[in-house]
């Protein structure tokens, strides 16, 4: 399995896979505190259609402008919350999202950057990645959270898989390879992977978990997996097998006509009984 993963990542068209996905946004940055910034809000409103996704981040961006950092720096939530005033993404509102960027903002001016707080917490919670996400997660929520904003940043030690929340840290801690930016000072090894419909799928269909729910224990079971083929950065397969599922490339069940070409086909439990 190991060769065939590998191969899934050296053969996927990940330039075209990148103007998809809500990363794409994260990289018209260069300024780090811009890019962190527009990282949370794109992943955090990685949730629906794509399109409408792309969509929504836009209209953030808008409101945002050139230098995302030097405009939280000089607004207030208030100015945020009217300059929102009608965003609608899913069961989020403007409000939501104004909430958890002047929170950001607070946190840049407390520490430097967003990152900073991240590393010295992950420090100070024993590299325990679980604890250190569920502290970004308290300060980005602030006090007496709506349901919308406890939705959009949710808590790890509540035991969702917290997709998108895992999502932001892969583009923030795994090295710079044109999908992630590398920006943060933790160890990739740390990582786990943000599990979606589509990455749950695959991943049973490689039996890397036979689990039926995609919760946190799930996300672990499958990282845990992922460790054996590269247990110093084993979410560095994500990407890949994200978009094979989003591309549509690979069904729940088997069908020749798609799976005919697929670079999972001999390691896949719909093509044989024992995967290797």
């Amino acid at each position: 399995m190991h060769v065939r993963l590998n191969v899934l990542l050296d053969t996927r068209d990940h330039a075209r896979h990148l103007q998809d996905d809500p990363v794409s946004f994260v990289h018209r940055f260069v300024d780090p505190l811009d890019a962190e910034l527009v990282g949370l809000l794109s992943s955090s409103l990685a949730f629906g259609n794509v399109k409408a996704v792309r969509a929504s981040i836009a209209r953030v961006l808008l409101v945002l402008g050139e230098q995302p950092a030097r405009t939280l720096a000089s607004r207030s939530e208030l100015e945020l919350r009217a300059s929102l005033s009608g965003f609608v993404h899913r069961i989020y509102r403007g409000a939501d999202v104004a909430r958890m960027l002047a929170n950001a903002a607070r946190l840049q001016r407390a520490h430097g950057s967003l990152g900073a707080f991240v590393e010295r917490s992950f420090a100070d919670h024993q590299s325990d990645l679980r604890r250190t996400m569920s502290a970004l997660a308290t300060e980005l929520r602030g006090n007496a959270p709506s349901r919308g904003l406890q939705h959009l940043i949710p808590d790890p030690h509540a035991g969702s898989a917290c997709k998108r929340l895992l999502l932001y840290f892969r583009w923030m801690v795994r090295p710079a390879d044109g999908v992630d930016l590398g920006l943060w000072s933790l160890p990739a090894s740390a990582l786990v992977i943000p599990v979606d419909t589509h990455i749950h799928r695959i991943a049973q269909n490689l039996r890397l978990t036979d689990r039926q729910t995609a919760s946190w224990r799930t996300a672990e079971e499958i990282t845990n997996a992922l460790k054996r083929f590269d247990a110093s950065d084993p979410v560095k397969f994500d990407f890949a097998l994200c978009h094979l599922g989003v591309s549509r490339d690979c069904p729940s069940h088997r069908d020749e006509s798609r799976c005919a070409s697929c670079t999972l086909q001999t390691v896949c439990r719909h093509w044989q009984s024992t995967a290797l």
